[in-house]
């Protein structure tokens, strides 16, 4: 059977595991053209799926996203199955069941006695090994991971995952028949977290580190990723979102299943969490609450300042250089200097200003720090890192700078890296040492991180926009100050770094 055929309205698909993931994947293949049977293991739970999807249909109707004929005509190709025997005809069938191997290994091997030889299976697990899954199978090379994001239906990133013993043609069959459903297919090989899961993690790491370091508080932290570093939501909200138990779960699934390297460290704060059972939204609170009346807390946001009469422009700002522009443009006089040893903004105190590098405010007389942007002319918030070192003069220079050109501020604690540089450069390095190791192509990272967590760019674009040495650089500050391990460069990433200055130095 070709991937066409597989594709094709007529061809029956199953879906095991009846909640939301399993609802959604349903869907997905019922507005594909599909026939689509359901089966639960609980009594009566795979009829009250079929009758949710039907509700959801509904709501397209009257959303006008579905004519009445297409809702029609789905309900109709929707039935829930008495018992696994009623996909002897399947040419595919996804599970979305508990996220145990056993239990996926017991679901496929009974499968397997029902369905014809040339029936693909697929798993839509998020934090298991495909190749794990298919191990007890009679045929494993026709199962392969089809790993959907909630919600189904919307979200149109689908990573299609290849098991060790997963034949070329089943994965190809997956990916067509994703892309016929009208999703975006990703490939990768089977890897702890895949690529979303595996690149995302310092995401959340990174804001949790800094908020452990008594950097800042969630709230602030969240506003400076969202307005200052252009992400979607912030850590904390997006966890508190997603469930702090199912976050939490799939992190120290992937730290387990890399033999708990330290890179992928789970968060102490986020276990006390989960203990507490503050799961969040789902549980009326997490980093923050939920119920009626309760308000969020808002971001520090620093008074106004007066803005310097004058900056003096030291050495290449590199990912900052559009700050002179905005700075000019706000009416403030700027003077740049060539100097070989610093590329940093001169204060009329005397005291500085540096782009977020890796080092702490506290190893100079009189440094501040401020954290990159997704974009400084789109940024409405900027961050800066401040220690004692630094006097209260420089700090109100500085902020009335930043205010000058429009942006609120926040002032953070010392940390290195600040939260912006660090998470991103983290990014970056997990997403080289990926394709290093094979786990997927540069373009599909990218295209996994986009559109499957909403960033603003893919790591390897951001790699690519911040120059060769600016996230090595970073990382190797980082692993100085923390030498356990988890801000080391990968091998990848100094391959990547080193090699492009050889070339340019040869050319």
């Amino acid at each position: 059977m070709t991937a066409l055929e597989l594709g094709s309205p007529e061809r029956l698909v199953g879906v095991v595991g009846t909640g939301t993931m399993g609802q959604g994947i349903a869907q997905v293949a019922l507005t594909a053209g599909h026939p689509v049977r359901l089966y639960d293991a609980v009594p009566g739970r795979a009829q009250e799926a079929a009758d949710a999807i039907a509700a959801r249909l509904d709501r397209l109707v009257d959303k006008g996203r579905l004519d009445a004929a297409e809702r029609d005509a789905a309900r109709a190709r929707l039935s829930p199955a008495e018992s696994l025997e009623e996909f002897a005809g399947a040419a595919l069938v996804v599970e979305a069941v508990l996220e145990r191997l056993d239990v996926k290994q017991q679901l496929f091997t009974d499968l397997e006695e029902i369905v014809g030889d040339d029936c693909l299976l697929a798993t839509n697990t998020s934090s298991l090994s495909v190749t794990a899954v298919g191990g007890a199978l009679r045929l494993p090379g026709r199962l392969v991971g089809l790993h959907f994001f909630n919600p189904a239906p919307l979200m149109p990133l689908v990573e299609v995952v290849s098991g060790a013993a997963t034949d070329v043609t089943a994965a190809t069959r997956a990916y067509e028949t994703a892309r016929a459903w009208g999703k975006t297919p990703v490939v990768c090989a089977d890897t702890p977290g895949f690529i979303v899961n595996r690149i995302a993690r310092p995401f959340y790491a990174e804001a949790f580190a800094v908020y452990e370091e008594q950097g800042a508080q969630p709230a602030t932290i969240d506003a400076v990723l969202r307005e200052c570093g252009g992400f979607k939501m912030g850590a904390f909200e997006l966890t508190d979102l997603i469930g702090q138990d199912v976050n939490e779960a799939v992190t120290r699934s992937v730290w387990e299943a890399f033999f708990q390297d330290v890179k992928f460290r789970p968060s102490l704060a986020q276990r006390r969490l989960v203990e507490a059972g503050m799961h969040g939204r789902k549980s009326g609170r997490g980093w923050y609450a939920y119920a009626d009346g309760e308000e969020r807390p808002e971001p520090h946001t620093a008074q106004p300042a007066q803005a310097p009469a004058y900056v003096v422009a030291e050495g290449d700002l590199g990912p900052a250089a559009e700050l002179l522009t905005l700075i000019r443009e706000a009416g403030i006089p700027v003077r740049e200097e060539d100097e070989d040893n610093g590329t940093r903004l001169v204060l009329p105190s005397g005291g500085q200003l540096a782009l977020a590098d890796g080092q702490t405010s506290v190893e100079y007389r009189d440094v501040i720090y401020f954290d990159l942007a997704f974009d400084y002319r789109a940024a409405t918030r900027l961050a800066l890192a401040t220690s004692q070192q630094a006097s209260p003069q420089t700090l109100r220079e500085a902020t009335g700078l930043f205010q000058a050109i429009g942006k609120d501020v926040s002032v953070i604690g010392d940390v290195p890296g600040m939260i912006v540089a660090r998470t991103v450069a983290r990014l970056i390095d997990l997403a080289h040492d990926a394709v290093a190791k094979g786990v997927a192509t540069p373009e599909d990272i990218d295209t996994a991180m986009r559109l499957g967590v909403n960033y603003p760019l893919g790591p390897v674009e951001w790699s690519r926009k911040l120059g060769k040495n600016w996230a090595y650089s970073l990382l190797d500050d980082l692993h100085l100050r923390d030498p356990s391990g988890r801000y080391a460069p990968s091998l990848a990433l100094y391959r990547h770094s080193y090699a492009s200055d050889k070339r340019e130095g040869s050319a």
